[in-house]
């Protein structure tokens, strides 16, 4: 089976039924014509695009409206564009992991290596100013790509007054009144609460708290096995904080691919971090110093308490249309607050479109991304695709953890008879020669096609891997064709290469 050409792939997205391109987004019954917008003259006051809300989603969709002639007007809150990914998740979170990783390395790593030190400290304001500088270039950067694209960036908090105005009050308390064409909410989320837990950003933090402390707890309790708590239960474990994840579910990460998730929880393990499961939060006592946490069996039982000086709540995120006006304007919401769109991501509301974490789909910044660009090229009467089974998912911490298309145990759900081909990185000999040979490439297929159905790896980079794998996912690739690509040797890449010829035939190294 051989890899599509780029015009056969583009062919076939321009022929295929748009709504079987996305599974999770809700579709209308009516007419997709009825949502036809023209598009307003240079000189007119009304936009053709206007974009609440300036993160992933957001701001990617307003330099794309602007790329394609759309006048467009981006209007955002927080003062800083870039989101929560960029002010206070992905950017710095990803910042201090790699803060973290180094300390850790230097303190247990590098002697192995032959580089020694008398002794290797943590420096945490420092720590932090890297961070800190990190967003502000980045932020500073999105500024100036409006500016190139000639966006119109709005400061202040947007609400809908109609479908085809949003009423912002600016930073300086004055109003301002934006109309468009088309509107486009790309809000996105924000932190879940928890029944009885107050986050004061101190004692009892978020991820914006954790990303903030002003030292390194002696004990740091984190609730939910996320994505975002493992990441940063991971920054402050290396950092020697003693870490303890509670978790209301049976496993760490359900999503992950079960037996990919089992390793990698004994890897964390081995770090340091300990896990409590089946387990849930029933009471909370912060009137000492620190913070007092009762706790029970899921299925109940007797009560325990669990003291630490920092607990960080990550029991995910919701999305966020606080203040919106969307019943104003009689925008329809789910039963867990999402925005329920069509395959065009256009509302039940004529005009006005929403993207990213307050639709259905992963909650992610690159498919924010992703919807953003797709909207605006519907908007522009291109056509616009984004395919939600194929959307990689990463967790970084060390190792990595990443993964594309369907976990065994979906498969499984499915039907498919399938092939499993796994390699370790401890036949990997770049993975050895750098003594970082921890975790596996797992790749599913359908046994008659060879069709691949979903790739797992776990490793130090594994976040850089799997890109190959989602290329080929989306080229409906099988794994004997990603067996016969030519590999560069020695890299950590060649792992994949040997478990897509574990899966239709046999691996060489191993």
């Amino acid at each position: 089976m051989a890899m599509a050409s780029f015009a056969r792939r583009k062919a076939y997205l321009l022929s295929r039924n748009l709504s079987n391109s996305s599974p999770d987004v809700f579709r209308y019954s009516h007419s997709l014509t009825a949502f036809s917008r023209g598009f307003a003259s240079s000189g007119s006051d009304e936009n053709d695009v206007v974009v609440i809300g300036g993160g992933p989603g957001g701001y990617v969709a307003a330099i794309k409206a602007a790329q394609l002639g759309l006048k467009t007007t981006c209007i955002e809150k927080r003062g800083a564009l870039g989101g929560t990914c960029l002010n206070v998740g992905c950017i710095p979170s990803k910042a201090l992991l790699h803060s973290s990783h180094m300390y850790h390395e230097a303190k247990h790593s590098f002697a192995h290596h032959g580089v020694k030190f008398s002794s290797v400290e943590i420096d945490l304001p420092a720590m932090m100013g890297q961070k800190d500088k990190a967003v502000s270039n980045l932020t500073r950067g999105i500024e100036g790509l409006f500016k190139k694209n000639k966006v119109n960036y709005v400061k202040g908090y947007g609400k809908f007054i109609s479908p085809s105005e949003v009423s912002v009050d600016t930073p300086d308390g004055e109003n301002t009144i934006v109309k468009g064409k088309n509107i486009i909410i790309a809000t996105g989320s924000d932190v879940k609460s928890l029944p009885g837990i107050t986050i004061d950003e101190k004692r009892i933090v978020s991820s914006t708290g954790a990303l903030a402390l002003s030292e390194i707890p002696k004990k740091l309790v984190v609730i939910g096995a996320g994505y975002i708590g493992l990441e940063m239960g991971s920054v402050w474990c290396r950092l020697g904080s003693e870490v303890t994840v509670v978790e209301f579910a049976p496993d760490i990460v359900p999503s992950m691919d079960g037996e990919i998730r089992k390793q990698f929880q004994r890897s964390l393990e081995k770090q340091g971090m300990k896990f409590m499961l089946r387990t849930k939060v029933v009471g909370v006592d912060t009137s000492g110093d620190g913070v007092k946490l009762s706790l029970e069996p899921a299925a109940g039982g007797d009560q325990i308490t669990l003291e630490a000086d920092v607990v960080l709540v990550s029991a995910g995120r919701s999305p966020y249309t606080a203040g919106l006006g969307l019943e104003k304007i009689g925008v329809e919401t789910d039963k867990i607050g999402r925005i329920l769109v069509n395959e065009r991501f256009v509302t039940n509301v004529p005009g006005v479109h929403a993207i990213g974490d307050v639709i259905p789909g992963p909650m992610l910044a690159h498919k924010a991304e992703e919807d953003g660009v797709a909207c605006v090229e519907f908007i522009a009467g291109k056509t616009g695709h984004v395919d939600y089974d194929k959307v990689p998912g990463v967790v970084y911490t060390s190792p990595e953890v990443a993964s594309v298309g369907k976990t065994e145990e979906q498969v499984k759900a499915l039907g498919v008879e399938y092939r499993v081909g796994k390699f370790p990185f401890m036949a990997n000999s770049r993975a050895k020669a750098i003594d970082n040979a921890e975790g596996l490439v797992k790749i599913l297929a359908e046994k008659e096609t060879d069709k691949i159905l979903g790739v797992h790896i776990m490793a130090s980079n594994a976040g850089e891997l799997i890109h190959e794998a989602a290329i080929a996912l989306q080229y409906d690739a099988a794994s004997e064709d990603i067996a016969r690509v030519c590999h560069a040797h020695p890299t950590m890449s060649e792992a994949l290469k040997e478990a897509a010829m574990a899966t239709y035939d046999k691996p060489i190294h191993i």
